[in-house]
């Protein structure tokens, strides 16, 4: 600087002007620097490492290089040099080193952001994420450090060590309590969800509470993003998992078999004791033929044994046509392909209602797909509404406007004839 200086005075300026245009041209010196040590970190270093980290066996640094940790890390290199060149301006070195101290304090902080980021994404790679997740406890370390960030800023800015800082802390705890109460919170449900195994990314969940069924895509340390089947995606504060109840879907997934149970009304008046010319009609079918078979000697030896007579159906043992088709359903079920034979199948009456007896098939599918699964039910139950009828029974529904419009055009038929 004195020579340049000098020279300048050589050329018969005022050591005043002189001192200034020093000044003036050391700090472009340095701006240029900075920009030339910018330009060669990013466009050279950074190029070289970017070669080497696509092109080796490893696959974690390929995150790194995602999250930008090395772009971020860059910006300290022109820093280091203002900083360590700031005793060339004496009377500015005290704001040069706050404003570079400031500087590389944020810088670091992106940086660690960025790391943290890119450990979640390597973390994200294996199975086990997917049941233990960490992507909680690492916004809690951000949390921390953007903290002593802040303090070490605001530290910097006032001129007065840290340490008076943190002493202040305590003091103002309730209020970081109101603030991170959320966070806080998200922190110890996020523990406890993990521990007891309750929620995984994939995981699919139902909360009617919070208009939720579909499939968990995130969990964070605030809330648990779910996107359900229309689409739509619903965020659920994270400790609302722990302090509310919710369906997880999971088991179902994984026992391999999805459940049927879903009933057919009959209605009631159809219901009778099958007579000899019903069950002839009935043996014809393949389901069924065996089974009559057999039930009809078991009658028969019953009734004998008792001598019951048998004038009237209502006395002995007799076979009905709700009864045969609850056999025939159990039958059809067992040989269904897509019905999961290792698992729970029946089909049972229920309490009669009003609007009929309901005949309930509980089964499981064995494709847990919501398509394949809605798919084999329909079949199922299209069957069955199609066959009711071969064994005299009706199924119930209330009456529609086609069936008023028939009961009163009835007695005009009726005239008609006679």
């Amino acid at each position: 600087m004195k020579y340049i200086q000098d020279w300048f005075e050589g050329m018969g300026l005022a050591p005043d002007t002189s001192s200034i245009l020093t000044q003036v041209v050391m700090a472009a010196v340095i701006a240029l620097l900075s920009i030339l040590a910018n330009f060669i970190a990013k466009r050279v270093v950074l190029r070289i490492i970017t070669h080497y980290v696509k092109n080796n066996r490893y696959t974690w640094d390929n995150y790194m290089l995602e999250r930008k940790v090395f772009h971020k890390l860059s910006h300290i290199v022109p820093a280091l040099i203002i900083y360590f060149s700031s005793s060339l301006f004496p009377a500015y070195e005290t704001a040069i080193e706050k404003g570079v101290a400031i500087y590389m304090t944020v810088v670091v902080l992106m940086v660690v952001s960025a790391f943290l980021n890119a450990i979640n994404d390597i973390y994200a790679t294996f199975e086990v994420s997917k049941s233990r997740p960490i992507r909680g406890y690492l916004q809690v370390l951000k949390i921390l450090f953007f903290i002593v960030g802040g303090i070490l800023l605001i530290s910097n800015l006032i001129g007065q060590s840290p340490l008076i800082l943190l002493s202040g802390i305590g003091a103002l705890s309730a209020v970081i309590m109101l603030i991170f109460k959320d966070s806080i919170l998200g922190l110890v449900a996020g523990v406890q969800l993990s521990t007891n195994d309750m929620v995984r990314v994939g995981d699919w969940i139902e909360m009617p509470k919070y208009g939720t069924d579909g499939d968990v895509i995130d969990i964070s340390l605030n809330t648990v993003k779910v996107r359900n089947w229309d689409m739509t995606i619903t965020t659920i504060p994270t400790y609302a998992l722990i302090s509310d109840s919710f369906k997880n879907w999971r088991g179902m997934q994984s026992s391999g078999g999805r459940r049927i149970k879903r009933s057919v009304y009959l209605d009631m008046n159809s219901i009778r004791i099958c007579d000899q010319e019903m069950l002839d009609k009935l043996r014809k079918i393949h389901f069924l033929e065996e089974h009559i078979a057999q039930k009809e000697r078991e009658i028969e030896a019953y009734n004998t044994e008792h001598e019951i007579d048998r004038s009237n159906l209502v006395n002995g043992r007799a076979l009905t046509n709700v009864g045969l088709f609850r056999t025939y359903i159990q039958c059809y079920l067992q040989h269904h392909p897509q019905i999961h034979q290792g698992m729970l199948c029946i089909v049972r009456q229920l309490q009669p209602e009003e609007s009929g007896l309901p005949m309930e098939i509980y089964a499981f599918t064995n494709d847990i797909r919501w398509v394949a699964y809605e798919g084999a039910q329909s079949d199922i139950f299209d069957h069955l509404l199609a066959v009711a009828p071969e064994f005299g029974l009706r199924v119930f529904q209330n009456p529609t406007g086609h069936d008023m419009k028939n009961m009163l055009q009835q007695p005009e038929t009726d005239r008609g004839l006679a």
